[in-house]
């Protein structure tokens, strides 16, 4: 009975150790997180700063034709580690050595990667910038108000970011992202290793939207030609983090993942560790299609489904580029062109074209060039008709937004060619590309040729949610000239198999279809075309019909 009792009513200390255990436990595995504990709490390892260092050894660049990051921008990097090990201790313990600092390092771990509500975690996030530009002595509009209910949070966070310290704050999010797919040190450990140049990706149109979101820029009039490096008016923290869980949810999702990220790569197999290619580190500057990395990452924060990876990927790495189904400018224009390129890819695809308006009508500004885009979540089919299971819009430069669908109608997609078998149409369907809308009435449409866009009003359509795809859209229709369109696959290998299989099938059907075989015909001398060769060959030749 004695025993029992003591087990049933175990100490607080085991009681708060099995419930800070089993949180964890639903986020890493705890042989894990040990291994990881016992590697920062040992004298003769590395501290728990350390390890919570981005990769060592890489210097970030600007991106091609955007600014360069701040000057504090490495800075800010290198106190990373040690403003996301304050958030452990943040608790009230001072020490996280020894057997007794396992508890405590369970609750800042968990403090960090539990999940929470997302305007909390990115609370945590900002106060891991602003502890990081405090470190490096940056100037950081974040600040925080004092709670008067006390516990474990440090109040509430308030202030004002400028244009600049929106961007070094992306830029800082994006490095933890790209921290986990980098190996923990990738500049030291030896004689070969060497500074490795990493691209950052222009945030210019994530920027954009936060400060339009919050009235800081006008969306008709401000918003061409704008500059990070300009500077002006800042945003309020409150409706920066409005617009990060509108917009660009995934940044909540960074200091979970970074941490476990590097807890993970803490506690590998130096050997494994050094084989880790460097290819997602090295600097490449292959930006020269739409799908940016600034672009994927924008479309990767915005989603919540699995082609957020893809995509996150894609702003690591680059997209793989057989993965690209077809470019306007490497095919040729056409809706012809196109369906060869996409015809049996029964998968996700992203669809981007540029273009820019037309002069000549009051809401439209001449020469500006602009992109957007449709993500689809199923293949292409000819048809007449709208159709559809789910879909995004989404405006890509030089501002960025998504649109979800509303779940009022599902008009998602129309793609109409040209029927090979013409008969008469008293009213013929429009042939071309469609997004939203309806027949004849689409909010996005592409004509046959690729030459022309039209972008009509969001009132128009119920399938996607409301929003302008491109400045100074209005209320009018806005008729622009395409430059550029590519359709980027994201099924995968095995979506690509399937269509390399069907594409196959095809060809083997045209060939037979072009083979003509003379048996199936009738005797030649006593066909109807032979008598009328010979009519023509000789018409006043006497014949007599046979009785």
């Amino acid at each position: 009975m004695g025993a029992s009792s003591s087990t049933a009513n175990p100490s607080p200390e085991a009681h708060e150790q099995r419930e800070q255990e089993t949180l964890a436990s639903a986020t890493l595995a705890l042989p894990l997180l040990r291994a990881a504990f016992t590697r920062t709490s040992s004298a003769d390892a590395d501290t728990l700063p350390d390890a919570l260092a981005p990769p060592r050894g890489a210097s970030f660049l600007r991106p091609p034709g955007s600014p360069p990051p701040p000057p504090h921008f490495h800075d800010l990097l290198a106190g990373l580690g040690p403003a996301v090990a304050s958030i452990f201790s943040a608790g009230g313990t001072a020490s996280l050595e020894g057997d007794a600092g396992w508890v405590p390092f369970l609750r800042g771990f968990n403090r960090c990667c539990a999940r929470v509500s997302a305007s909390r975690s990115l609370a945590l996030l900002l106060r891991v910038y602003a502890a990081a530009c405090a470190a490096a002595g940056a100037p950081c509009g974040v600040q925080f108000q004092p709670s008067d209910e006390g516990g474990d949070e440090e109040g509430k966070v308030v202030g004002e970011l400028a244009p600049e310290e929106i961007a070094a704050f992306l830029w800082m999010c994006w490095v933890m992202a790209w921290s986990g797919s980098a190996p923990r040190d990738s500049g030291d450990g030896g004689d070969k290793s060497e500074p490795v140049a990493v691209l950052l990706p222009d945030v210019t149109h994530l920027v954009l939207s936060a400060l339009v979101s919050a009235g800081a820029v006008a969306d008709d009039d401000g918003i061409w030609g704008w500059e990070i490096s300009g500077g002006g008016k800042g945003v309020k923290v409150q409706e920066f983090t409005s617009w990060m869980l509108s917009t660009a949810s995934g940044i909540g999702n960074c200091l979970s993942r970074y941490v476990q990220g590097r807890f993970r790569s803490l506690v590998a197999d130096p050997t494994e560790e050094s084989s880790v290619s460097t290819v997602d580190m090295a600097f490449d500057t292959s930006d020269v299609f739409l799908l940016t990395r600034g672009r994927a990452w924008a479309i990767s924060l915005s989603l919540r489904n699995k082609l957020s990876e893809k995509f996150l990927s894609a702003s690591v790495i680059g997209m793989d580029t057989e993965d690209l189904l077809y470019r306007s400018s490497v095919h040729g224009k056409g809706l012809s062109r196109f369906w060869s390129g996409v015809e049996g890819y029964k998968g996700p695809m992203l669809i981007l074209l540029s273009a820019f308006s037309k002069g000549g009508v009051e809401n439209v500004d001449s020469d500006r060039r602009w992109v957007i885009g449709a993500l689809t979540e199923e293949g292409f089919e000819s048809k007449d008709t709208f159709y559809g299971s789910s879909g995004f819009l989404c405006a890509a430069h030089p501002i960025f937004r998504m649109l979800p669908p509303s779940g009022k109608e599902k008009n998602f997609v129309y793609s109409h060619l040209h029927p090979q078998i013409r008969v008469y149409e008293a009213n013929p369907k429009p042939v071309g590309l469609a997004f939203g809308g309806t027949v004849g009435n689409e909010r996005i449409f592409l004509d046959e040729d690729f030459s022309k866009v039209v972008v009509r009003h969001h009132a128009v359509d119920k399938t996607y949610q409301h929003g302008s795809l491109i400045p100074n859209q209005g209320y009018l229709p806005v008729e622009a000239s395409v430059l550029e369109v590519e359709v980027w696959g994201l099924g995968g290998e095995a979506t690509r198999r399937q269509q390399d299989v069907y594409k196959k099938r095809e060809n083997i059907f045209s060939e037979q279809r072009r083979k003509v075989d003379l048996k199936t015909f009738g005797n030649w001398e006593d066909s109807p075309e032979k008598m009328m060769m010979d009519m023509m060959a000789d018409p006043n030749r006497v014949r007599r019909e046979d009785r």
